[in-house]
């Protein structure tokens, strides 16, 4: 065909009319950046009102006298607002913005995104199960609370007095679950009943919302005193308690005995595609069910063969006669509930100054190891962290389960006590909420194979700088490693196997040191939260997958103080993110755009 200088002419307006808009994105980033900005603060704060229990942790106590909506017509509202974020988010145009402000806009899209899926499966209608069920929640949600002047303890009066009705939300919520098939094992659900029943029953000041009494700050004065203890002990006896005992008559007679048969999420309507969510959502990777058992099967052997070396070199002739030994062997069973809590003390405080070698970046809030409360320990983990406040004022938590602890082995303090403290989870969460120049949705990321997966590969580091010095205590490190890959092949094997809980019992013990009662509330655990177990072990893989590479093409440059600061420096991350932004740091450090060292 011939051109003609009109096409021609047609074809450089083109070309003009092409370039004139990239020149006027380019010009208004800033405003779209600040679009962008505006957008995170005004999802932040609806997250903070929609969700007061929240802002009490994190210390914003403007909604301190109320609790969440926990109606029916409520989650119908965060669902709709949900998808109104989400078309407004992803209306912005992110053309010319920094690597972080694009992801920033990212990560919010696939946080909202997941919202949204995860309702559509109706994963928020149960409410009521033994781990972390909404009664469990708000027992244990009294010591996350202020208590340092009348006003504070008004809102805690107000949040009392408001209690039954969030209890008979949440009632409703579990109504329309067995209406839709969405159904906690019944067996698991008879648990709950006692748990409320515990809860429910001490009275007066014996009762676990009484303990803010126990204590008055002198900015108190002795009038209020007297008030607030009259008013707060007639809340929970007349408001609190009775809601209990109603939400357990409901559980024990109208929803337990509907309770689904089999212990698998399989059972449940739509059961497959829950599982296949909940596993991306727990290990933010698209490896399948079946490839997470094999790597889980593989795991396993691997460990379990470097026990084997550790059992012989202590005179056994393979690992299951070694762990027979064990069970009977007075140097690893606690002999009090305080000889626990003072073993983690220790640990943590050993770990504490050794820090430096490993980190640039250090935690600035304190880490206290406190027991867990007496109403959930029969169904508690070994021990878990509860985060403090950005600004230090109310330190994080290790709450260790002290019960029954002459059948607690103490082979496995030393690993715990540097995965739930430092340099764990406290610091890892410690330091993620307090990174400059990062939106508080991001400061606050939980995206579980980063975080559980951070806490297991900290446990490594304690072996990696001279720590485990006993052989029993490395075989107890070994043993918490373990039960990480026993998870693996448990939770993929109830879930996608159909495997019975009797099988999942008789796996743990053929694969595992634990305590018999850690082996039943383990099992129970997976059962309850399909996917969650298999974030330490994902997590775990990648960060040393990272660190090799990083270590290979970085030769003598590569130094584990700024990897690790990498890692922890932009906060929770999914791991394919994560993968990313190690390989931009290694490609910055080859090239000289970044230091190979930490400041400081």
């Amino acid at each position: 065909m011939k051109i003609g200088p009109r096409m021609v002419l047609a074809g450089v307006l083109a070309s003009v009319a092409l370039v004139a808009p990239l020149h006027a994105a380019t010009a208004d980033v800033p405003t779209r950046v600040k679009a962008l900005n505006d957008l995170l603060a005004e999802q932040w704060q609806y997250s903070l009102e929609s969700a007061p229990e929240f802002a009490t942790i994190l210390g914003d106590l403007r909604y301190n006298d109320r609790w969440s909506d926990a109606s029916l017509a409520h989650q119908q509202v965060d669902y709709d607002k949900a998808k109104e974020f989400l078309k407004r988010f992803q209306a912005i145009d992110t053309t010319g913005f920094s690597d972080e402000d694009k992801l920033n806009q990212q990560l919010m899209v696939r946080q909202l995104q997941d919202g949204i899926k995860a309702h559509d499966l109706k994963l928020d209608e149960m409410p009521l199960e033994q781990m972390s069920g909404v009664h469990l929640r708000l027992a244990g949600f009294v010591s996350s609370i202020p208590f340092e002047n009348t006003k504070e303890y008004d809102d805690y009066l107000a949040r009392l007095k408001a209690l039954p009705t969030l209890l008979d939300q949440v009632t409703d919520v579990a109504r329309q679950g067995l209406k839709d098939g969405m159904m906690p094992p019944k067996y698991l659900l008879d648990k709950v009943v006692v748990q409320i029943d515990s809860i429910a029953k001490p009275a007066g000041m014996d009762s676990v919302f009484a303990e803010p009494l126990k204590h008055f700050p002198k900015t108190v004065s002795a009038a209020d005193q007297k008030r607030l203890h009259d008013a707060i002990l007639a809340a929970i006896d007349q408001q609190v308690r009775p809601a209990y005992t109603k939400l357990s008559a409901f559980v024990a007679k109208d929803y337990a005995p509907h309770g689904r048969t089999q212990p698998g999420v399989w059972q449940l309507p739509n059961g497959d595609a829950i599982y296949r969510f909940q596993v991306e959502q727990m290990t933010t990777t698209k490896e399948t069910p079946d490839q997470i058992h094999q790597i889980g099967l593989s795991e396993v052997k691997r460990i379990e063969d470097e026990m084997t070396v550790i059992a012989k070199s202590q005179g056994f002739k393979d690992l299951p006669s070694f762990r027979q030994s064990l069970t009977t062997n007075p140097k690893t069973h606690a002999t009090s509930r305080e000889d626990i809590l003072n073993r983690y003390r220790g640990y943590i405080a050993g770990m504490q100054p050794e820090l430096p070698k490993l980190f640039g970046l250090l935690p600035k809030t304190k880490v206290e190891v406190v027991p867990v409360e007496a109403f959930r320990e029969k169904e508690a983990a070994a021990a878990e962290y509860q985060q403090g406040t950005p600004d230090g004022s109310r330190p994080g938590k290790v709450f260790v389960n002290t019960g029954d602890f002459a059948n607690r082995s103490v082979l496995t303090i030393e690993s715990t006590a540097y995965h739930e403290g430092v340099p764990g989870h406290h610091m890892q969460i410690s330091i993620a909420q307090t990174l400059p120049g990062l939106p508080p949705f991001r400061q606050q990321a939980g995206y579980n194979a980063y975080v559980e997966g951070w806490a297991l590969y900290a446990e490594r580091l304690g072996k990696e700088i001279g720590f485990y010095k006993d052989p029993l205590s490395d075989y107890g490190r070994l043993s918490d490693e373990l039960l990480r890959a026993d998870r693996l092949v448990l939770d993929t094997g109830v879930h996608y196997k159909h495997w019975t809980r009797q099988q999942m019992v008789d796996f743990f013990h053929q694969h595992s040191s634990e305590d018999e009662p850690d082996v039943q509330a383990e099992t129970d655990r997976y059962i309850t939260w399909p996917g969650q177990a298999l974030a330490y072990k994902t997590g775990q893989l990648k960060i040393l997958e990272l660190r090799e590479r990083a270590k290979k093409q970085l030769g003598n440059q590569f130094d584990i103080r700024s990897f690790h600061d990498e890692i922890l420096g932009g906060g929770a991350l999914p791991l394919d993110v994560l993968e990313a932004r190690v390989d931009a740091w290694i490609a910055a450090v080859k090239s000289g755009k970044a230091p190979a060292h930490p400041k400081g």
